[in-house]
């Protein structure tokens, strides 16, 4: 991966963005974009919506959700320690003992989560996950009135930044769910701008919000776009790692490239696209059955207005929806470059009606 795509990659995964919080990401997607897209505008939800010759056609979004999960402060105790609630969905056996950051209005603080120490705890409890009322974070004050001078009741909270590149092609952060996702759309703009092929399709990338609680910045901007075709990238579970019964959940590796998913939710003369082009193109790729809805930004983009030819395209992941997510730069790259190369292919009256 080129050095200034990997810097960008690293500045989006290190920005806090929870759910309805996405400011910091945002303004690190749109500094980046506004270098080769047309135009960058934000719309009032806060979707980052970049265009690309806005009169061709046809009309092409890609999106991905720039939010990723967090914690949010609902209580400060007479003893200073934060009390708090979920942005999206956790894994609550993994949240204690982890180190956070409180985003206030001054800037970040540093937090402890913590919770009743293994000792202390009878034979019953050690056995439970601890329910989010028995976890608080500890912000090392001594009072409720002088942990509120520091933190407001509202204020959003993420895991520390932990971006590193692990072996090979692999790299490790919080929030390559999906944020990683909005890289990839970013890049493949950037690709098709670059590209010496003219291209006949008006194109947007979008980076979503609010997707980790109900795909809600996928509907207003699909609705503003109004695309004939959205394709949503997001990322998926990799199944090769131990435990996993492939016949329950199908197969899926991290760095065997994009994973084209097939079904309800997909658009058939997309995947049809998508698939003839990976080959065109000799872009290793990977097929995933999706029966129904596919609980992405691509399920709100196909049910858009009148309807919209939609497509997920997911790149592999270890570990969702915990501090250790990895994923491949390589699939990110594969992916980009597939996007670009669909929408370098497509003839201004191209059609999809199945």
């Amino acid at each position: 991966m080129r050095e200034a795509s990997k810097r960008f990659l690293r500045e989006l995964l290190e920005a806090p963005g929870p759910s309805g919080y996405e400011g910091p990401v945002r303004s690190v997607w749109t500094a980046e974009v506004s270098s080769y897209a047309d135009a960058v505008e934000v719309d009032v939800h806060g979707n980052a919506i970049a265009s690309y010759n806005a009169d061709g056609g046809p009309r092409v979004m890609l999106a991905g959700h720039m939010d990723e999960l967090g914690f949010q402060i609902i209580y400060i105790d007479d003893r200073g320690y934060l009390y708090f609630d979920t942005i999206g969905g956790f894994d609550l056996g993994m949240v204690p003992g982890r180190k956070v950051r409180i985003h206030t209005r001054k800037g970040p603080v540093l937090g402890i989560l913590g919770k009743k120490p293994i000792h202390l705890m009878k034979a019953e409890e050690r056995s439970k996950v601890p329910a989010k009322h028995e976890l608080w974070i500890d912000i090392g004050v001594s009072s409720g009135e002088e942990a509120r001078t520091i933190v407001e009741i509202g204020d959003p909270v993420t895991y520390d930044p932990n971006f590193e590149e692990l072996r090979g092609d692999l790299v490790v952060s919080r929030a390559t769910d999906n944020k990683a996702g909005a890289w990839v759309v970013a890049e493949a703009m950037r690709r098709v701008t670059r590209a010496k092929k003219a291209c006949r399709a008006s194109l947007f990338s979008v980076a979503t919000v609010q997707e980790e609680i109900g795909l809600r910045g996928a509907k207003t901007s699909a609705y503003g776009v109004d695309p004939l075709v959205g394709i949503a990238v997001d990322v998926t579970w990799a199944m090769d790692h131990p435990g996993v019964d492939k016949r329950q959940v199908g197969e899926c590796v991290l760095g065997g490239g994009p994973v084209i998913n097939r079904g309800a939710n997909i658009n058939p003369v997309v995947f049809d696209r998508l698939v003839a082009v990976a080959k065109k193109k000799k872009i290793p790729h990977q097929i995933m059955a999706e029966p129904g809805g596919t609980g992405t930004d691509a399920n709100a983009i196909q049910l858009s207005r009148a309807g919209v030819a939609a497509a997920l395209v997911s790149l592999p992941q270890r570990y969702m929806h915990t501090p250790v997510e990895v994923v491949s730069l390589k699939d990110l790259e594969n992916t980009a470059k597939l996007l670009a190369e669909f929408v370098l292919s497509l003839e201004r009256d191209a059609r999809f009606i199945p």
